[in-house]
């Protein structure tokens, strides 16, 4: 089985799919006029605009809902496997992915706005929804759903409830079995009780894990503040294969750069615009641009925070080539890759502390994806099911993702990255295709949004004099606030 996983990954992860997904990102950059620096102001205000309806959540629910599945065990044992295999320049490239992927995430956010629809009450969208309306190639947008319903339901799950009970053994001595259980029945109450649940925890627990992580990253690079220049200084030189150690590693320091970098940040990959679509705005280009900065904050934040507490204290390994290969460097013998490297990065400056604080930083951050994940999978099945209403298919779906979820957490977690590297491989592969093919209505809803912000108004979407077709939602349902308003005073 690891070997058919493993050869179909070399093909799904190949050189040339690294450099597409950064050409492309690169392309939408420029075609953007590079947003993601010229809307950075723009991207923060956004996030705390707009209100949750009975058919949408607000603009940060939206984001914690894409953030919970952009920040998770990716940000902690992923950063930890990119420095192992491609070395401390992989972080560089991490950082490149997250800067131009922002652009990504802008066009397939911003499409998942444009053709959303109205679907059992509840607003749903995502890229089988914008292929099929963008595209008008059914067969295709039906091939993304079943792929990400396997991947979100069946392949993905294992890897983040895997490093939940990995870290809590290491750090508690809890059975993985009992970690499995626990995480199944929090993850159960949860998903059973709908969208506007995982809504409501997320907008909680996503900002307090994230800013808590955070926080301890800054106390460990303050308390290692001489070796700010060297670190930096290392990162840039090892990216560009300059540094003497690290100098043969170039390639492998941007193919696992972006590929850790894509894993944990989901610029492209057809994540992000499932929860995109459920935002309660006026216009698409409003949950694009705050999608955008949900990059930002998964990349240039939080796993950077993992990759300073690593670099800083020197508690890593890399190794020159593959898991077997002869060590570049060995700061901690006989440590496996994965969260290990930051548990001791954390005790080395706070003895006693790193095991814990990281399994309970694993158990928020992967929980959390896991919601994600089942939020993703059921918009797949509703789309598949042209919006009709089958508890009895739901709740299939939430048994199978609990299964997988407690599958990955008693099993190795060798095999549960590769699988889950297969799931993204597939899913990365669907959406950047139909987004190239499709990025310029995302464009032309930019255009209209900054022309509209320059006349002072807030921009509302009409598709027709944009002469962008099949957006039925915002041509049939949509209605202003004020027209709203004025129904319901005439009533």
């Amino acid at each position: 089985m690891e070997a058919f996983v493993s050869a179909l990954n070399s093909v799904l992860w190949s050189t040339p799919v690294i450099y597409i997904l950064l050409g492309v990102g690169l392309v939408f950059s420029i075609l953007t006029r590079f947003l993601q620096v010229r809307h950075l102001k723009e991207m923060v205000k956004l996030m705390f605009q707009g209100k949750s309806s009975e058919a949408g959540v607000s603009s940060f629910q939206a984001l914690a809902i894409a953030l919970s599945g952009r920040v998770g065990t990716g940000n902690i044992a992923g950063v930890a496997s990119a420095i192992f295999y491609g070395g401390p320049g992989a972080v560089f490239w991490m950082w490149a992915i997250a800067f131009i992927g922002a652009s990504s995430a802008y066009v397939e956010s911003t499409l998942a706005q444009i053709y959303k629809t109205k679907e059992g009450g509840q607003y749903r969208g995502g890229p089988a929804y914008y292929i099929e309306k963008g595209m008008g190639v059914k067969w295709f947008a039906v091939l993304f759903a079943i792929a990400a319903l396997i991947a979100m339901a069946v392949l993905m799950p294992g890897v983040q409830s895997n490093s939940i009970a990995a870290g809590i053994d290491n750090a508690f001595g809890i059975s993985p079995i009992v970690t499995g259980i626990i995480v199944v029945l929090l993850i159960g109450f949860i998903i059973f009780g709908g969208v506007k649940r995982i809504a409501n925890a997320a907008q909680v627990i996503v900002p307090f894990m994230a800013l808590g992580y955070i926080l301890i990253s800054l106390i460990i690079v303050l308390m290692n503040i001489t070796e700010l220049p060297g670190v930096i200084a290392l990162i840039f030189r090892s990216a560009f294969g300059a540094d003497q150690v690290f100098g043969g590693l170039l390639g492998m320091a941007i193919a696992w750069g972006v590929k850790r970098g894509v894993y944990s940040n989901e610029a492209g990959q057809g994540t992000g615009p499932h929860p995109a679509a459920a935002a309660e705005v006026s216009h698409p280009a409003k949950q694009g641009l705050v999608q955008a900065f949900s990059v930002y904050i998964d990349t240039l934040f939080v796993c950077s925070a993992t990759a300073f507490m690593i670099l800083f204290t020197g508690m890593y390994n890399t190794t020159s080539g593959g898991d077997d290969g002869p060590m570049l460097v060995e700061n901690l013998a006989g440590v496996e890759v994965g969260p290990g490297f930051t548990q001791a990065a954390i005790d080395s400056v706070l003895p006693g502390f790193g095991a814990g604080f990281v399994a309970i930083a694993l158990f928020f951050f992967a929980f959390t994806t896991i919601m994600a994940y089942y939020y993703i999978a059921e918009t797949n099945v509703s789309y598949l099911m042209r919006g009709r209403t089958s508890p009895i298919a739901i709740n299939a779906l939430r048994i199978v993702l609990l299964l997988t979820t407690f599958y990955g957490a008693t099993n190795e977690a060798a095999l549960a990255w590769a699988l889950g590297d297969t799931g993204l491989g597939i899913m990365v592969w669907l959406n950047i295709i139909a987004i190239v093919i499709l990025a310029k209505p995302a464009l032309v809803a930019l255009k209209d949004y900054e022309a509209q912000k320059k006349l002072g108004k807030d921009p509302v979407f009409d598709p027709k004099p944009l002469g962008i077709k099949n957006a039925d939602f915002w041509e049939k349902d949509y209605k202003p606030v004020s027209q709203e308003l004025n129904q319901t005073v005439n009533k």
